[in-house]
């Protein structure tokens, strides 16, 4: 059976593969995207000028696009459907050269927004309807065996949320650890119950979808500290809680500490933890060890922070806003 008769859409002959650095192949890193959506922004460019743009977008491809710029070959595996996935196709072809898209009956989801205040404001939104028994059973394959085969697979959410089966994302876990993948997953509950079922190596959230997790609250030291620990008593290596502007918290081994970010004042939360996630995993990827990929991470959020762009950044920003990041190490009792 061909890729194209599978479902799924194939590379064309002119988009790179194996891509090399220095005569070193790049690290190849699966990421399990349902949903690519496409995004269309209006902005206020000039008093006398605007503009409307159109890109990929969704947490998945956010994710892919900071991990090639850290040095990274990510392979983005989702669903690609419709009159708007025939424009995402595209558009993440030009930025996403490696990708495992498989064809669905429904179109990929779209959004609107309207920058043109200033200020980010959501004017419509369409989302994919759920994806049939083939055609997931197509995705899952496909990021099994990319994962397997690179050793490296990041998971994030799919949009709608429940739009997948639950089992799936600790099933793709599992599967891959089984074959000695790293796995980092960037989920929300229910989605992220399942996945420590497989014993994920990483899990990166931000402080109110932890708050979900353990249903109740974390914003006091002690809390945060206690319910980053349940999620790895519950399968998860390593633990990331994000807090927005407020210093991370990072546990690994037998080790907790807490990671602050540069202060900035003015910019875009949106995309910042996907662009720390996709740089950590590229970094780590890379061979460099996990306090360095953390700190690399965290500085790939801020750099997206100070862009309109979601996902974005240049790796030259990135790597010199990493000595504005701090990495502390935390006691017990703290």
């Amino acid at each position: 059976m061909t890729a194209q008769s599978a479902g799924v859409l194939p590379r064309t002959d002119s988009e790179p593969s194996g891509a090399q650095s220095a005569g070193k192949p790049l690290p190849r890193i699966a990421i399990f995207a349902p949903h690519p959506m496409l995004t269309v922004t209006l902005e206020q460019e000039s008093p006398q000028r605007e503009q409307v743009h159109f890109h990929p977008g969704g947490q998945g491809v956010w994710v892919a696009r900071m991990a090639a710029c850290m040095g990274a070959e990510p392979v983005l595996c989702g669903f690609l459907g419709g009159e708007s996935g025939e424009l995402l196709g595209g558009l993440l072809a030009r930025q996403i050269p490696q990708r495992q898209l498989v064809s669905t009956a429904s179109a990929s989801g779209c959004y609107v927004t309207d920058r043109r205040s200033g200020e980010r404001q959501l004017l419509t939104c369409t989302l994919s309807d759920p994806p049939s028994r083939h055609e997931l059973d197509e995705l899952f394959s496909i990021t099994c065996a990319e994962a397997i085969a690179g050793g490296w697979l990041v998971i994030t959410n799919p949009m709608p949320g429940e739009a997948l089966p639950l089992e799936i994302y600790g099933e793709l876990v599992a599967d891959a650890r089984a074959n000695g993948c790293r796995t980092l997953v960037d989920l929300s509950s229910p989605r992220l119950d399942s996945a420590l079922r497989g014993k994920p190596d990483l899990v990166k959230l931000n402080d109110w979808e932890l708050a979900e997790f353990v249903r109740g609250p974390v914003s006091e030291p002690a809390q945060l500290r206690a319910a980053a620990q349940r999620l790895r008593d519950e399968g998860a290596g390593a633990v990331i809680v994000t807090r927005g502007e407020l210093p991370a918290l990072v546990l690994a081994g037998e080790q907790a500490w807490e990671l602050t970010p540069p202060h900035l004042e003015h910019g875009f939360r949106e995309g910042c933890g996907d662009a720390m996630m996709g740089a950590l995993a590229a970094t780590w990827a890379r061979g460099e060890s996990f306090e360095r990929a953390v700190m690399i991470g965290a500085a790939a959020g801020a750099a997206n922070y100070l862009r309109h762009g979601l996902g974005s950044a240049s790796r030259d920003v990135v790597e010199r806003l990493v000595d504005s990041i701090v990495l502390e190490p935390l006691t017990a009792g703290e």
